[in-house]
């Protein structure tokens, strides 16, 4: 009987092992190839664990008065430009969205269902089809190289997700709140504001994840759009450690780490936000 009981765990973890290989591989072989050095690199067998790890593409990329290359030394840049594009194009989007949102899900009128349909098709269009269209339009407009064409360009694509997310999450939120509130003269602004976005921290902070994310990853309207340090982005600066004669793999694999760690930093202080449900509980059935 105890084995019985004891074989299907063994039987799942067995199962498991696997696809914990095939989803940590990468990120072990990332941090490993970062840390190694040309020799170890191209070494036959390879190296899974550096012999001699060195941290010298790190340092060249944190203290480029260090490195020997341009690369290194703009990809810092890159890096905040990234992370202060996101952060705006996210808090955009969570405002902007939550309000349409709850527009589309509380307030009657004709259409809203297609409309909120609409939205997201809107995200459907390629981004190929795309870009023509916009690329005339920021030049017309002087936008190249200037992060608030990438600002735009990214809400164009990231805000229907935000209300689409937050439109399913709102309707979980009990009327019953809202209707005590309209009772005591709240507007609608103050709902939203007061009560709907205050037990909807959990949908908000992952709509706000998964819209940083998308534009963290952002590379296609980057290259297009960026050629500058002035707006360049950390993807487009790790697509240039490919030189047209050799490939700085390890300065590559070191710029991958770092471009990494912020999205799993925030993934790890908001987990439990993400996890927890704070609308159980609120009205007594």
């Amino acid at each position: 009987m105890r084995w019985r009981k004891i074989l299907p765990k063994l039987l799942l973890t067995l199962c498991t092992l696997p696809i914990l290989f095939f989803i940590f591989f990468p990120v072990l072989w990332l941090f490993s190839t970062s840390l190694s050095n040309q020799v170890e690199l191209y070494a036959v067998p390879p190296h899974w664990i550096p012999q001699h790890p060195v941290l010298r593409n790190y340092l060249e990329i944190i203290n480029p008065a260090l490195a020997t290359t341009a690369v290194p030394r703009t990809f810092a840049v890159a890096l905040w430009n990234s992370f202060k594009i996101s952060s705006i194009v996210t808090i955009v989007c969570l405002v902007i969205g939550s309000m349409a949102a709850y527009a589309l899900v509380r307030i009657s009128f004709g259409f809203n269902q297609v409309i909120r349909v609409g939205v997201m098709a809107v995200r459907m269009v390629p981004e190929v089809s795309l870009i023509i269209p916009l690329y005339v339009i920021a030049s017309s407009l002087q936008l190249i190289n200037k992060p608030i064409v990438l600002i735009i360009t990214y809400m164009s694509f990231a805000l229907p997700y935000a209300i689409w997310l937050l439109a399913a999450y709102f309707q979980s939120v009990p009327i019953e709140l809202e209707e005590a509130a309209r009772l005591d003269g709240c507007s609608r602004i103050g709902i939203l504001f007061r009560i709907v976005m205050p037990i909807s921290v959990p949908g908000l902070v992952s709509t706000a994840m998964f819209v940083f994310l998308l534009s963290w990853d952002e590379f296609f309207y980057a290259l297009i759009f960026t050629s500058t340090l002035a707006a360049k982005t950390a993807p487009v600066a790790i697509a240039e450690f490919i030189g047209r004669y050799n490939i700085n793999i390890n300065g590559m694999m070191a710029g991958g780490v770092l471009v990494a760690i912020p999205p799993v930093l925030l993934a790890l202080v908001f987990q439990r936000y993400i996890v927890s449900g704070m609308t159980v509980g609120a009205v007594k059935g």
